[in-house]
């Protein structure tokens, strides 16, 4: 555990373990003087869904603060006197430059929670994570402990940028809107019980939960510069994990300009600046597109599930194969072989991607919106209506 850095796995140690702890918050932390106090004000006022504070033994909040050039620490020590039942749990180290990176942090910090969690619930433990520039919603981990009791290995939390800036914030928007309707059509297409509509689409590390279970057979978070989440959900996709994008389960996280990453929402926002002073718009997958690729999912979901003998099950996968120009033994190969589903579909998108088929096609974000509206209004109104209703952003408006 951390053998990369072994003189960082005694961090936490020292810190008191409530017999009934459940669930950890990890916070990294550099340079957020600004934003930190109002950070642990929303973890440590959580609630029920009665109102009432959450018991303060159910949780706690691991903050690590790391190369600070400001008085991070100073307001961390000052927030953790003032409020001593708070659960809260602070270190600071100073990492070499090779390793001073968010990836490095985070895994510190949920490899710490993962200890202390296996002296108490053991697997069933859940590590949470969030940001140093983030406000949870009052009911945040209540709704986490609620998805884990439904039986949810990881959950996903709605992450709602707070100021947009003018320049970026139709494509997000736009962005917004596009990745609802693609997940609200897979959901029509092919179904997961395990991921139900309404659901979202963001499994990050300003709102990430997972069991202590799932975190180990997923090989727990890498250790690199930047994109650390989105690697770690790959992985978790790549095991079948069962992962719940709950909407209820909010945070609403800084729209700053100048990240701590070489990439990240930041330096995604800036591209949106720069497209809307150049006047380009985003290309993304169309209608038609996605609709190929989920029918093609469920597809070879219902053979992955209903085969026990791929050998009697000759015309089905000739059909795959020929919807994505392989040969049968390409699809026999990697059903054979693949252990986990969505490893299985992981390496089918790659190849579509790779290769130009005619069924794969992208246009121009605000032509696809208009297109998903009008699909959907052919099978409802209440479908239009959920996905207006759920929570876009702070004006929760809706881009065109």
């Amino acid at each position: 555990m951390n053998s990369y850095l072994p003189e960082l796995t005694a961090l936490f140690t020292q810190a008191y373990v409530h017999p009934d702890l459940k669930l950890s918050v990890i916070v990294p932390a550099k340079d957020e003087s600004q934003e930190i106090a109002m950070t642990l004000d929303a973890l440590r006022t959580q609630q029920d869904l009665l109102g009432n504070p959450l018991p303060q033994h159910l949780f706690e909040v691991l903050l690590l603060i790391n190369n600070c050039s400001d008085d991070t620490l100073d307001v961390c020590k000052a927030y953790q006197k003032a409020y001593p039942s708070f659960a809260l749990h602070l270190e600071y180290v100073d990492l070499s430059a090779e390793v001073a990176h968010i990836g490095t942090v985070r895994r510190i910090l949920m490899d710490s929670a993962y200890r202390r969690l296996s002296l108490t619930v053991g697997p069933k433990g859940i590590i949470v994570s969030t940001d140093a520039d983030s406000q949870v919603d009052k009911n945040w981990v209540q709704y986490i402990l609620l998805e884990m009791d439904r039986g949810a290995d990881v959950v996903g939390g709605r992450i709602l940028p707070r100021d947009v800036p003018s320049l970026s914030r139709r494509h997000h928007l736009q962005d917004v809107n596009y990745r609802f309707f693609q997940s609200r059509l897979e959901a029509e297409i092919d179904p997961c019980l395990s991921n139900p509509w309404p659901r979202h689409f963001q499994c990050f590390g300003p709102s990430l939960a997972v069991t202590c279970d799932i975190y180990d057979r997923a090989g727990r978070l890498p250790a690199i510069p930047y994109l650390e989440d989105e690697e770690f959900r790959k992985a978790l996709k790549r095991i079948d994990a069962k992962i719940r994008h709950a909407p209820d389960v909010r945070v609403f996280t800084s729209s700053r300009l100048k990240g701590r990453v070489e990439f990240g929402f930041s330096v995604q926002l800036k591209h949106w600046t720069d497209m809307s002073n150049n006047k380009e718009e985003q290309m993304v997958e169309t209608l038609e597109t996605l609709t190929f690729k989920f029918k093609l999912k469920n597809m070879l979901r219902s053979l992955w599930l209903t085969s026990s003998n791929y050998s009697s099950a000759h015309v089905e996968i000739r059909r795959i194969a020929a919807l994505i120009n392989k040969e049968p033994e390409f699809v026999m190969q990697l059903l054979l072989t693949s252990r986990f589903f969505e490893a299985l579909w992981e390496q089918i998108d790659l190849d579509l991607q790779a290769t130009e088929l005619h069924k794969i096609t992208l246009r121009p974000i605000s032509e696809v919106i208009q297109s998903f509206r009008q699909h959907f209004s052919k099978i409802g109104s209440a479908v239009i209506k959920n996905i207006r209703t759920m929570p876009i952003c702070s004006s929760d408006a809706i881009a065109v």
